[in-house]
């Protein structure tokens, strides 16, 4: 199938930052949301994108993340809006699980000046962001470290996070199925995120509108596990029904439209 030279330029954009607005493309590339419809079209029946309620997001791999430097340059923006909500809902005093993921660890960077939190993670980046603050104790899971991402994994991880009962265990996920199943890459990450849900009072899960829909090989937990999404988009109608037909309380960032919600812990 050929592709001209705006499609592959639109086709580089997107890939660059991971997903992107339909609107968006359209004014980066003074075309008009009709022709900018068509080159998705083209591209997606390429099997080089793929469509999102509203959007297009470079076409993941079911068995691969994406390297973890594009990781966090993608949304990134969207990340810091979420972090910044995740950061206003956490009392004082609170004790958390935060896992691996760049939006946990944006998460992290809006936690400097709390007070009082007890934190246990297996996210090397996390552990180095909040030891700058005097007023968090830090407590980090022995493993196996993956090299790309400071992640701790492994067994010894696992039976670590157990030894704890937490207030609100943080967690980010690679990908959200249409039926609201979290999925992820890696199996030893899944084991530890299981073990953080089954040792919470309560789940929160920060994602981005772009890991909706988005594919990955291993289930993690179904939707029901969580009691608070965190997103910068509101979900679409259907996803949205199954939120409450769940009992997932959602909470759409500051600066997006859609209404917001109260967290309780």
């Amino acid at each position: 199938m050929a592709i001209n030279p705006r499609q592959l330029a639109i086709l580089q954009a997107v890939r660059e930052q991971g997903s992107v607005k339909t609107e968006a493309l359209a004014e980066q590339f003074g075309i008009t949301l009709q022709t900018t419809r068509r080159d998705i079209q083209r591209l997606t029946e390429a099997a080089m994108l793929e469509r999102f309620h509203g959007g297009v997001r470079a076409k993941d791999s079911s068995s691969r993340n994406i390297a973890y430097a594009e990781r966090q340059r993608t949304q990134a923006q969207a990340k810091q809006d979420i972090a910044r909500q995740v950061a206003a809902a956490i009392p004082p005093g609170a004790s958390l699980f935060m896992n691996i993921g760049t939006t946990v660890e944006a998460v992290a960077a809006e936690l400097l000046h709390h007070q009082g939190l007890r934190v246990v993670t297996n996210n090397l980046h996390v552990a180095r962001i909040l030891a700058a603050n005097p007023q968090c104790e830090v407590v980090v899971a022995g493993g196996t470290v993956r090299h790309e991402d400071l992640g701790v994994v492994g067994e010894a991880a696992l039976a670590f996070i157990r030894q704890f009962r937490v207030d609100i265990g943080l967690i980010g996920i690679s990908g959200v199925d249409a039926d609201g199943t979290l999925r992820d890459y890696d199996m030893r990450e899944v084991m530890v995120a299981r073990a953080i849900v089954e040792q919470s009072s309560q789940v929160w899960l920060v994602a981005d509108h772009s890991k909706f829909g988005r594919t990955a090989m291993i289930e993690m937990a179904p939707l029901k596990v969580v009691h608070t999404l965190f997103t910068d988009l509101p979900p679409e109608p259907g996803f949205e029904q199954r939120l409450r037909e769940q009992g997932v309380n959602c909470v759409v960032a500051q600066g997006a439209p859609g209404a917001l919600h109260p967290v309780a812990v």
